[in-house]
């Protein structure tokens, strides 16, 4: 992955108070019978509720093997640093699709040498053109695709 090679790394992010009322209103409705916390079902629901997509497997364990073990479930304050950090992910991934797609100006869903050369022009023009073929063929070699782009998006997901 470019972005995680180049050591960058998504920007802290905060939630709106309406955002983060949302969250929490999303904890308790999901908190079944009141318990203070949220079991690995519990908290599936709140994904939906919240992004629009059932975690995986390996997402939900992952989660959970996180959890204090002196606890039953998902804290309050545990789920909404889990949930503020899936958004900062999100917002990252999604910016990552949009810079590609803004170079991508054939709409072919990858960049060619010169299609990155040009983007590097623009955004960098003093940057060497030994650097932009370093860089472009650290990454594909006669291509970088969307679709690789796509697999890093997942990954911003499951590891979130």
């Amino acid at each position: 992955m470019f972005y995680s090679q180049a050591g960058a790394r998504p920007r802290t992010w905060e939630a709106s108070p309406s955002e983060h009322k949302k969250w929490v209103e999303v904890f308790k409705a999901c908190d079944e019978d009141n318990k203070g916390y949220l079991s690995r079902e519990d908290f599936k629901v709140a994904v939906v509720m919240l992004f629009g997509y059932k975690p995986s497997k390996i997402e939900a364990d992952s989660v959970m093997s996180s959890v204090d073990p002196n606890t039953s479930g998902i804290q309050l304050k545990e789920f909404l640093d889990i949930v503020r950090k899936k958004k900062e992910a999100q917002l990252y991934c999604s910016e990552v699709r949009h810079i590609f797609t803004a170079f991508d100006r054939h709409y072919r869903g990858y960049l060619t040498l010169e299609d990155f050369k040009k983007a590097f022009k623009q955004v960098a023009p003093k940057l060497s053109e030994r650097i932009i073929l370093e860089v472009f063929r650290e990454n594909e070699g006669d291509n970088i695709c969307l679709a690789d782009y796509g697999h890093s998006v997942t990954q911003c997901k499951l590891h979130a």
